[in-house]
C-alpha cells in the first residue's frame, strides 16, 4: 500500500495517484491550455517541396506540407480545363495560333502559381513537383505539343486540389470532435434565474443547468442533481455513466434523463474534449518512422529522376536512333511520371486517419511512432491496482492483534490512512470512518512517505507506521504468526496493510480491490494476438498472483519497486522483444517513459505524470483498447504498404514505357494524379475502422 499526500482532496485537484507501490503524492499540475491554431499542414513534402507553414504563392520550400497554396481556386480549373479541350479542338482542325493562344490562356488559369513556384524551386536547387510540371509544361510546348501541355497542366491543378480536399478530410476529421460541444450554456444567476450564455463567456466556477437531452456546455462537477450521461464521444465507452453530486461532467456528452447542476472547472479552451483534439492534431503534425523513410527517399530520388530524364533526352538520339523530338517528348513525360507524390503522401493520410479513428474509440496516440510500433509488441506489462482491477478498493476485515486495542488502533490507522490519497489508504479511512466519534480531530505530526513501504508519523509524540510487510521486517516487527496470518489473507487476492509502532505491530487491515469487468477479455484478446501479459506490482506476491490468475495471467510478479520494473523492462526487451507497460501512477512513469510503447490509465484516477509520458492513453480505462491498439496499428501497417506498393509498382510500368518509347504525357499525368487520389482514398478508409 502507498501512504502518502498531507493534503486534502479538492475540487480542484480530482485527479488521484493510485497505483501498487509506495510514493509521496503529488498531485499533477493542470494541463496547458489549448492553443487555438490551425491543424498542421500534411501532405507531399518530398516531392512538392511545400511548406507546413502559412501557404503562399511561390512557397516550394522542401519542407513537410503539399504547398496547395499555389493551385488556382474551382471556377478557374473548370475554365482551365475547357479552355485545353478547346486547344484540342483547334489542334484537330488545324487552327494552329488559335489553338496555342487557348493553351497560353489554360496554362496560365491553371498553371501560373505553379510555374512561379516551381522557378523559385529550380533557382533554389530544389526539385519539387511544381519545378518538375514546370519544366514538362515548357518544354512540350516548345516542341509543339501545346494542347498536351494545356491540359496536362490543367488535369493536375484538378487532381492536386482533389487530393488537398481529400487531406483537409482527413485532417480535420478530429476538430469535428469540437462540434460536439454546444455554443451556449444555461448559466444559474444569483437570483435563481437562468441565463443562456456564450460558452466563452461563461466564469470558472459559475453553476450551469444541464436538462434531459441536452448537451453538456464544458467540463464541471455535478452539485445537483442524478442522473446517466453518454459520454461515448469522449472517452468510447458504449455504456451510460450514472452521475452524481461530486462527479465529473465533459464537454459534449450527453445528459440523457434527469436535470443536472454542475459547478465549471475548465475553460472552453482546456475542457477534456478540446485537449483530446488538441493532442491528436499534434500527434498529426509529428512524423511516423516510415514517413520519415519515405521523405528522405523522395528527397534522393527526385533529382535521380531528373538527371535520368536529361540523359534519355540526350542519350537516346546517339544511342537508340530515336529522333530528338521523341526523346525530348519522353523525357518529358518521364517528369511527369517522376513526382513522388503517390508514394509520400501515402503515409500522413494513413496515419492521420489512424490516429483520428483511434482518438474516437477513446484511444489517444500521441504520434505515428507508437502507432507504428504497436504492431510489433510481444510483452506487455500491466500494473495491478488501477489497471488491472479498478483502483476502488474497500476495507473487507480488520483486527487489532493486541486485546482491548480496537478503538485506539482504529484511531491510529484512521488518522494516518486520511492523509492520504492513494486507494487502498481511502479505502481503509472510509471502512474506519464509522467507528470514529462525529468531531474527531487529525493529531498526525512529520508526515513522512516511505516510498514502496507506507508511511509514518507522530501522535502525541509516539511514532506510528502503516504500512506493507517490508517495512515491518525492515523494523524487526515481523513473526511467523504475523506472516501465516497475513499469508492466509494474501491468498484470497487481498492487499493487507500493517499498522505498528516502534515495539510491535499493532493491527492489520485488508482490503480488496475487484477486478476490472474487461480485463479478462483484453487478456484473452492479447494472447490471440501473440502479446504475452505479464503483471508487475509493488503489492505482495501472493495478492498479485490471485488477482493475476483471475485475469487469466500467468506470469505475475509482485513486491516491486520502480527500479526493480524497469530492470524487468530492460530484461523483457532484450529476451522478449518489443515490451508496452501501463499503468496509472506517479511511480509508474519511468517505466511508461522506459518501455517500447507506454500505455496510460486515462481515468478519474489517473495522474497526470503518467498520462504526459506515456505514448497512448486510455480515455476510459477500458484495457481491451490496447489490443484495439495492436490491430489499429496492423491495419495502418498494412495500407501504409499497399499504399507504398502501388505508388511505386505505377512508378516502375510508366518508367518502362518511357524508357521504350510508348509513354504520353497525357497518360503519365492520369497515371500519376490517380494513384495519388488512390492511395488517399485507400489510406481515408481507416477513418471508420471498426476495432476488429
Amino acid at each position: 500500500m502507498s501512504q502518502s499526500s498531507t493534503h486534502p482532496h479538492s475540487p480542484e485537484n480530482p485527479v488521484h495517484d493510485h497505483h501498487d507501490h509506495e510514493h509521496p503524492h503529488d498531485h499533477s499540475p493542470a494541463k496547458p491550455a489549448v492553443k487555438k491554431s490551425a491543424p498542421p499542414a500534411i501532405g507531399c513534402g518530398a516531392c512538392c517541396g511545400g511548406s507546413s507553414h502559412a501557404h503562399g504563392e511561390g512557397d516550394d520550400d522542401d519542407h513537410a506540407g503539399h504547398d496547395h497554396g499555389v493551385l488556382p481556386s474551382w471556377p478557374r480549373i473548370y475554365a482551365a480545363l475547357a479552355v485545353a479541350l478547346g486547344a484540342e479542338v483547334a489542334h484537330w482542325y488545324s487552327l494552329q495560333y488559335v489553338g496555342m493562344a487557348l493553351a497560353i490562356i489554360a496554362i496560365l488559369l491553371s498553371g501560373l502559381g505553379v510555374y512561379k513556384a516551381g522557378i523559385k524551386s529550380l533557382v533554389n536547387l530544389k526539385l519539387g513537383i511544381h519545378a518538375l510540371m514546370a519544366v514538362a509544361v515548357t518544354g512540350a510546348f516548345l516542341i509543339g505539343q501545346w494542347p498536351e501541355a494545356a491540359m496536362v497542366m490543367a488535369l493536375y491543378a484538378a487532381a492536386e486540389r482533389i487530393e488537398d480536399q481529400a487531406m483537409d478530410r482527413a485532417r480535420n476529421a478530429i476538430r469535428s470532435l469540437l462540434n460536439l460541444a454546444p455554443e451556449t450554456a444555461d448559466v444559474m444567476q444569483p437570483d435563481g434565474s437562468i441565463q443562456k450564455t456564450a460558452v466563452a463567456d461563461v466564469s470558472m466556477g459559475a453553476t450551469v443547468r444541464i436538462a434531459p437531452g441536452a448537451l453538456v456546455p464544458l467540463d464541471g462537477t455535478v452539485t445537483q442533481g442524478e442522473s446517466a450521461v453518454n459520454q461515448a464521444p469522449i472517452t468510447g465507452e458504449s455504456q451510460l455513466a450514472d452521475k452524481a453530486v461530486g462527479d465529473s461532467l465533459y464537454a459534449g456528452s450527453v445528459n440523457q434523463n434527469g436535470e443536472l447542476q454542475m459547478q465549471v472547472t475548465a475553460p472552453p479552451g482546456n475542457t477534456l474534449l478540446a485537449r483530446i483534439v488538441h493532442a491528436v492534431e499534434e500527434a498529426q503534425a509529428s512524423r511516423a518512422p516510415t514517413q520519415r523513410f519515405v521523405d528522405r527517399f523522395a528527397q534522393v530520388y527526385t533529382p535521380i529522376v531528373f538527371v535520368l530524364a536529361l540523359l534519355l533526352a540526350v542519350l537516346a538520339p546517339l544511342v537508340a536512333g530515336w529522333t530528338w523530338h521523341d526523346s525530348i517528348y519522353q523525357a518529358l513525360a518521364l517528369l511527369v511520371i517522376a513526382c513522388p507524390c503517390a508514394l509520400v503522401i501515402s503515409t500522413p493520410v494513413t496515419v492521420v486517419s489512424a490516429l483520428t479513428a483511434a482518438a474516437k474509440r477513446g484511444i489517444l496516440i500521441k504520434g505515428g511512432s507508437a502507432l507504428e510500433e504497436a504492431r510489433k509488441l510481444k510483452v506487455i506489462a500491466l500494473d495491478k491496482t488501477g489497471t488491472l482491477t479498478t483502483g476502488s478498493p474497500a476495507l473487507v476485515q480488520w483486527q487489532a492483534l493486541r486485546e482491548g486495542d480496537d478503538d485506539d488502533a482504529a484511531h491510529v490507522a484512521w488518522q494516518l490512512a486520511s492523509r492520504s490519497d492513494h486507494p487502498v489508504s481511502r479505502a481503509i479511512a472510509a471502512g474506519l470512518a464509522a467507528k470514529m466519534p462525529a468531531q474527531i480531530d487529525n493529531n498526525v505530526q512529520d508526515l513522512k512517505a516511505l516510498p514502496g513501504r507506507g508511511v509514518e508519523g507522530s501522535i502525541f509524540g509516539q511514532r506510528y507506521v502503516l504500512g506493507n510487510l517490508r517495512v515491518m521486517r525492515e523494523m524487526g516487527l515481523a513473526s511467523d504468526a504475523l506472516e501465516k496470518q497475513l499469508a492466509e489473507q494474501e491468498l484470497q487476492g487481498r492487499t493487507v496493510t500493517l499498522l505498528s509502532d516502534e515495539q510491535s505491530v499493532l493491527a492489520f487491515f485488508a482490503v480488496a480491490d475487484p477486478l476490472r469487468s474487461t480485463s479478462r477479455e483484453a487478456v484473452e484478446q492479447l494472447k490471440a494476438l501473440g502479446v504475452e501479459p505479464i503483471v508487475l506490482s509493488g503489492d505482495n506476491p501472493a495478492t498479485v498472483k490471485a488477482v493475476a490468475a483471475e485475469a487469466g495471467i500467468t506470469d505475475a510478479r509482485g513486491g516491486l519497486l520502480p527500479h526493480d520494473k524497469l530492470e524487468l523492462l530492460a530484461t523483457f526487451q532484450k529476451t522478449k522483444g518489443p515490451t508496452a507497460m501501463t499503468g496509472d501512477g506517479i511511480n509508474d512513469a519511468p517505466a511508461l517513459a522506459k518501455a517500447d510503447v507506454g500505455f496510460a490509465m486515462g481515468g478519474a484516477h489517473s495522474t497526470g505524470m503518467a498520462m504526459e509520458t506515456a505514448a497512448v492513453v486510455l480515455m476510459n480505462d477500458d484495457l481491451r483498447r490496447i489490443p484495439d491498439t495492436v490491430r489499429l496499428s496492423q491495419s495502418a501497417h498494412s495500407i501504409l504498404w499497399q499504399n507504398i506498393s502501388l505508388a511505386l509498382g505505377i512508378k516502375i510500368v510508366f518508367f518502362a514505357l518511357a524508357l521504350t518509347g510508348h509513354a504520353t504525357m497525357w497518360m503519365a499525368v492520369v497515371a500519376d494524379m490517380g494513384v495519388s487520389l488512390l492511395v488517399v482514398a485507400n489510406g481515408l478508409r481507416l477513418r471508420n475502422w471498426a476495432g476488429k
